[in-house]
């Protein structure tokens, strides 16, 4: 069973159940994903960023868009205009294929891993993880790896406050850990 159709069947019903809700619309869901990465000390080398580039398509299934600077800043040596990011906005199919790779398959590869903090979600219920090594995703191959990056991954979701998108991550699969508790994912 995928993600998403856990969360229409089991989902769903669970969360009217634990926040005493009538409608199924009001139900926290997931909007749309949003995974970013600053490639501001590769600026200079296009090779790297073209290798960054190929790999975000490859690692999310859709083309990325360059981001560029608002303002220019001396301190990082960065004009206005200057492209400084590479980002993915996900929603609909590819959004829940996203997810579901990420739960099974990609966070448990993560090295020292002991869940996700409960500071990762904010007050909006929205779940913010830094990945430090793209390695992680099943796309990419380690050996033809020639620079290692991190990236954000934003999920964002309707809920209005934290214990919703608590709720709502923890039911769709995320090892959340509890109150002060590090969860042993060995």
């Amino acid at each position: 069973m995928t993600i998403r159709e856990k969360y229409k069947t089991e989902i769903v019903d669970e969360m009217k159940k634990l926040f005493n809700l009538s409608n199924n619309l009001e139900v926290p869901k997931v909007e749309k994903i949003i995974v970013n990465i600053g490639i501001g000390k590769f600026i200079k080398d296009s090779v790297i960023v073209a290798d960054i580039f190929n790999s975000l398509k490859n690692i999310t299934g859709q083309k990325p868009v360059m981001t560029k600077s608002k303002k220019s800043i001396s301190g990082f040596k960065t004009r206005e205009g200057l492209e400084i990011g590479i980002k993915i906005t996900m929603r609909g199919k590819r959004m829940w294929n996203f997810l579901e790779k990420l739960v099974g398959a990609s966070i448990p590869r993560i090295r020292d891993f002991h869940g996700i903090k409960i500071k990762a979600v904010d007050g909006g219920g929205n779940l913010n993880l830094g990945i430090k090594e793209h390695l992680i995703f099943p796309e990419i191959s380690p050996e033809q790896v020639k620079n290692i990056f991190g990236l954000q991954v934003n999920i964002i979701t309707n809920a209005k406050n934290r214990e919703k998108g608590l709720a709502l991550f923890r039911l769709l699969g995320f090892p959340i850990e509890k109150e002060g508790i590090k969860l042993n994912t060995k």
